[in-house]
């Protein structure tokens, strides 16, 4: 077990393919960790070992590992790059002290990257930047630094110069301490420190006068020193690019190219001399659960309280295991704690040290470390568990509301059963997957954050759960209304056995304004001298008739008014009321114009300027009514309320007009008629 400044709790963040999981794969090797180097496009990679994962060459869950490097225990997580799953990344980042950012040397800053970055701001979380891919053709070292202050607002600063571009990278020039290293790109060798390239000399001094001149915008010793032209030591550059990247001002830039073994070494080290260990963070801020007005905080020491968070729940054979980052305190193996959430007592039975889908059994888990526990049956995602004599509640992670949905059913009762239950295990999993009922088809509906999301999930369940689904697109529920006035009369008359059953009713229906329910009165002429069994039976009438229009959806918005009730002496008076009545509402709805009504969702998409016209259009060809357009920071925000129908498929159509660089949110508006 390292001592806490020897650890490094860090996670490896992207756009899909800029090439994370090959970063992961290359510390994992070069540590010693694995033996042999898995390739993504050969579906044999240690992070991505989800069968889903190596068959499509993305990752799709936050894979965690523990691995050495120069006597420091570095805990990683390898998390995914694609927009469906982006609740891992937020999960992870939550717990993470530091992040490597991994941009494509051709494609610089991609749509996620720029989520990614943002949900890193969020939290607050150092990061250092790496340009991958520098051996591709149109690679630029320089593009992707000005993308990255440009787009994502960051103060990019260069610690190395590439040797070389596109297929004669070779190497990179350290800046800090002027050395310059030669890849052979074989796995097995280690980089070779050689003197700087005397052509290369001139540009590296200029790149190195750069750096110091951002550090000394920072540290007022660097500025001192410069502004007086005395010399900087390696270890005063390498603390100040330190202490400057943990307050999140400055973002180190090294480049290139993990697929060829180029560039990790250093990446390494950076990752050890920049980001901090857990001692180097603010302590973890929360709220004493029993007087929330409480602020507490808690260190990453050994001796305080026990407090971690749950960030992640996975499922192993069946097992529930929770993924626990420790902020204070020790947790043993069979020990007892709180979950803030439940207010429940629970006992750990097992911890481990996770490495993808291996493990490794551990006694304790300490401050700063990221662990699993076996045994927490109630915890979810965000928990906050802790010690039951000092309790504290720390900030929840935020899930994000689901904006597709789909219907699934099982092929048989006995696999229904089944279902329910791999559903079930599939929620708990996964704060942004929902399961409902509908209430009024009794289908299954399967909410999650996209159409890949979804098709995942039920992969899984076939392979893992061996539940056979048929998933399908969701019936969309109509309802009707009427859009007009109408007075109808009904007679009943019948003969049951000797008993005639006679009823006579009058009743005018009206339309209502949207989203004002039904309403049903009376107003009769002879109010007073009419049996009041036979008033009760003729408003149920309405109602009865009201649960369905000419089409057989439910009605909406309609009131209806009871204007006479006739019923003849000695006939079974309630019954000829209730039918009369029914039969005569029935009618005048037929007469008031019935329209169907569906489903009205108000959509909100934020969207970059460029693809403005795009999205405006397609909503348009969606039957949509663009309400307005606003400009929010960057981007401009369209809001427009557009049918359900109409929405299925949306994020995929959506993610390929704007190049994945546009976000929408769906919720329900009312249920209304749309023209057109």
């Amino acid at each position: 077990m390292a001592k806490i400044d020897l650890v490094r709790n860090i996670g490896v963040v992207a756009h899909i393919d800029a090439g994370k999981t090959t970063v992961s794969e290359r510390f994992l090797y070069h540590s010693g960790k694995i033996h042999k180097v898995g390739e993504v496009h050969d579906g044999e990679t240690q992070m991505d070992w989800m069968e889903q994962e190596r068959e499509r060459g993305i990752t799709i869950t936050a894979a965690a590992t523990t691995f050495e490097w120069k006597k420091h225990e570095i805990h990683l997580i390898d998390t995914p790059g694609h927009v469906d799953f982006t609740i891992e990344v937020e999960r992870s980042l939550r717990v993470l002290d530091g992040a490597v950012v991994v941009f494509c040397g051709v494609a610089a800053v991609q749509p996620q990257s720029e989520t990614v970055w943002h949900q890193a701001d969020k939290f607050k979380v150092p990061r250092l930047a790496f340009v991958n891919k520098l051996d591709r053709v149109g690679a630029s070292f320089e593009k992707v630094i000005a993308d990255v202050r440009e787009r994502l607002g960051a103060n990019a600063v260069a610690i190395q110069l590439p040797i070389g571009v596109e297929d004669q990278f070779s190497g990179v020039i350290d800046l800090v301490a002027m050395k310059s290293y030669h890849f052979t790109g074989d796995v097995e060798d280690a980089p070779e420190a050689v003197d700087i390239p005397a052509e290369l000399a001139d540009d590296a001094a200029v790149a190195r006068d750069t750096m110091i001149q951002a550090l000394a915008d920072l540290d007022d010793g660097i500025a001192m020193k410069y502004l007086e032209g005395q010399e900087i030591t390696v270890d005063e550059l390498k603390a100040a690019i330190r202490k400057a990247t943990i307050a999140v001002k400055l973002v180190p830039v090294l480049g290139g190219t993990a697929l060829r073994n180029k560039g990790i070494h250093p990446l390494l080290d950076a990752v050890i001399a920049y980001l901090p260990s857990p001692a180097d963070v603010p302590p973890v801020h929360g709220v004493d659960p029993r007087d929330t007005t409480r602020h507490l905080t808690r260190s990453p020491k050994n001796n305080e309280p026990f407090a971690a968070l749950a960030f992640k729940i996975a499922m192993d054979e069946g097992r529930k295991v929770v993924f626990l980052r420790v902020f204070s305190g020790t947790l043993e193996a069979g020990g007892e704690i709180l979950n803030v959430r439940t207010g429940r007592k629970e006992k750990v039975s097992r911890l481990f040290r996770i490495h993808a889908d291996k493990r490794e059994r551990l006694d304790k888990a300490v401050a700063g470390e990221i662990v699993a526990a076996a045994g927490l049956k109630d915890a979810t995602t965000g928990d906050t568990v802790c010690d039951p004599k000092d309790p504290i509640l720390l900030e929840r992670i935020d899930t994000y509301e689901p904006v597709i949905s789909q219907a699934i059913e099982a092929e048989n009762n006995a696999a229904k059963e089944r279902l329910d239950f791999a559903l079930a295990k599939m929620v708990d999993e996964d704060p942004t997957f929902r399961v409902q009922e509908d209430a009024e088809t009794g289908q299954t509906i399967i909410r999650g954050m996209g159409e890949l999301h979804l098709e995942i999930i039920v992969d899984r369940m076939k392979r893992e759960y061996g539940v056979q689904a048929k998933a399908g697109k969701p019936q969309v529920v109509y309802r009707e209304t009427v859009l007009g006035e109408a007075t109808a009369e009904a007679t009943f008359d019948r003969e049951v056995g000797e008993q005639g059953i006679h009823g006579e009713a009058t009743c005018i229906v009206r339309s209502r304004p949207r989203g004002s329910g039904l309403s049903f009165d009376r107003k009769l002429e002879n109010d007073l001298l009419i049996p009041e069994v036979w008033k009760a039976a003729a408003m149920q009438g309405l109602k009865d008739a009201a649960s369905s229009g000419p089409d057989g959806y439910p009605l909406e918005d309609v009131s209806a008014t009871l204007t006479r009730v006739f019923v003849r002496e000695g006939s079974n008076a309630e019954i000829g009321a209730r039918a009369a009545a029914a039969e005569a509402f029935r009618r005048a709805v037929g007469a008031a114009h019935p329209a169907r009504l569906e489903p009205i969702m108000a959509v909100e998409v934020s969207v970059d300027d460029e693809y403005l016209g795009a999205i405006i259009g397609d909503l348009n060809q969606r039957r949509g009514q663009v309400n307005d357009v606003d400009t929010v920071g960057m981007k401009k925000q369209v809001k427009a309320l557009v049918p359900l129908r109409n929405m299925f498929g949306y994020s995929t159509r959506l993610r390929s007009m704007s190049e994945g660089r546009a976000t929408f949110v769906m919720t329900f508006k009312s249920y209304d008629t749309l023209e057109g």
